[in-house]
């Protein structure tokens, strides 16, 4: 079932996303007289052409059978279709390549622009309606925070508590603002709680590649510490087999005390395919019981992970959450920008950063929450805007580029030039999107083989 609803999920975000987009590029076309002769969501290539179609007026609407993005056919201009038969016949006062360049310009830039608002949008009613959510730094002092394996090798220990990064609090446990510190401000100096004592750590210049590589999961790169109680078994795993239950409180492992979550996960990653000895309490009562691990590191238990802390949001009025939407958006969009220029300068790793649908997929929560439905389709639908703006032909960023150009120069790229570069930009963008559905799919199921 949880993959069921992340299915649908996806496909309901991508349908709104994809639609609202191309309505960005329909309207102003009708509003300028231009013909369209197609919208549809995803692609309707032969052999198997559309599962369903309409006619209404001059346009034909429908859905594709390949849900790798959709399209207006717009009347005289070269597009993905590669449908270039009416470029021969003199241009028609409803066609594109009619209309002056300001108005072409216009509708190709409609579905970014429909794209960026709606991420706003969309952030905005997330704060109205939910506030933002934290864990105070103060309410993890108890029992401190863990950390990926990456962080301990920069000098981080299981336990410390983050109080600043660089000059500035670190007031609430939030990964995002570490990386957006480390991995795109470059700081380099964090201030922890260690022990009762303020400790200065220095990282090292490399961190920003380490801690953005494909193994890091960028969620666990830190989180509040908390004890090992077992919520629930998975039928048939391991934890049910030996005779764990549901309450019991793991805290030794071959009898080394262990009383964290994230002491388990380290022992057990260094023991997988063995058998282990876990010292647990249960309703008080100290018991020792023999559990498999497995080859993944794993013994399937879900564990309990509220109740330990206060999670405390902040709320905001219709008034102030518009403005601090429109902000989300910005800095969302300005770390993209910072996240390719260190791309561009090889800190950030572009193979290891390059994902497919898989990885769309699993931004989404299996127990269909709206609240995280509503912030990944946010986020994609800047990101969808963002991409698109890519200078890359066949890409709405490639037509604003020879748009610009006519409009500064007064002179027209040539149809058959076009063509070319089009049919150029389609390749390659579907090379990346091959590679990337490859590059998912050695992570998440072959390299678990090997």
């Amino acid at each position: 079932m949880d993959t069921v609803s992340i299915v649908l999920q996806f496909f309901l975000s991508l349908s709104l996303l994809i639609v609202l987009h191309e309505m960005g590029h329909f309207a102003p076309a009708k509003w300028f007289k231009t013909r369209v002769e197609k919208f549809y969501l995803f692609f309707d290539f032969a052999p198997f052409n559309s599962l369903w179609k309409t006619k209404k007026g001059e346009t034909e609407y429908g859905i594709g059978w390949l849900p790798l993005g959709g399209y207006v056919k717009i009347s005289g201009m070269v597009d993905e279709s590669m449908d270039t038969e009416q470029l021969n016949a003199p241009p028609q006062p409803w066609e594109f390549r009619s209309k002056p360049a300001w108005q072409r310009l216009i509708i190709m830039i409609g579905g970014v622009t429909v794209n960026f608002l709606l991420g706003f949008f969309i952030f905005a009613m997330m704060l109205w309606s939910f506030g933002k959510a934290y864990i105070p730094t103060s309410e993890v002092m108890q029992y401190g925070m863990s950390y990926d394996s990456v962080l301990i090798d920069q000098g981080f220990r299981q336990g410390d508590v983050i109080k600043k990064i660089g000059d500035e609090a670190f007031t609430r446990v939030d990964p995002a603002v570490f990386l957006e510190a480390v991995v795109l401000g470059n700081t380099r100096q964090i201030t922890v709680t260690r022990d009762g004592r303020d400790t200065t750590l220095i990282l090292s210049d490399d961190v920003a590649q380490k801690i953005t590589s494909a193994h890091v999961r960028k969620a666990s790169l830190m989180a509040p510490r908390m004890p090992f109680f077992i919520q629930q078994l998975v039928a048939g795993k391991p934890a049910e087999k030996a005779g764990l239950q549901a309450g019991d409180q793991i805290v030794a492992f071959n009898g080394e005390e262990i009383p964290y979550f994230d002491q388990f996960t380290a022992k057990a990653a260094q023991n997988k395919g063995q058998t282990a000895k876990l010292g647990i309490l249960r309703n008080g009562e100290a018991k020792e019981i023999s559990v498999d691990i497995t080859e993944f590191g794993t013994i399937g238990v879900m564990t309990k992970s509220d109740g330990y802390f206060k999670i405390e949001r902040e709320k905001y009025s219709l008034g102030k959450a518009l403005p601090a939407g429109v902000q989300m958006g910005l800095d969302f969009l300005s770390n993209q920008f910072k996240a390719f220029g260190q791309m561009f300068k090889g800190k950030i790793s572009v193979k290891d950063n390059l994902g497919s649908v898989i990885s769309i997929g699993k931004l989404f929560s299996p127990d269909w929450d709206w609240e995280v439905f509503w912030n990944v389709t946010a986020s994609l639908s800047i990101i969808l805007a963002f991409m698109n703006l890519l200078p890359i032909p066949a890409l709405d960023g490639g037509y604003v580029v020879f748009l610009i150009w006519e409009v500064i120069t007064g002179r027209r790229v040539s149809d058959k030039f076009m063509e070319r570069a089009v049919t150029f930009g389609f390749f390659l963008l579907l090379g990346l999107m091959v590679f990337a559905f490859g590059l998912d799919i050695w992570r998440h199921f072959l390299q678990k083989l090997f």
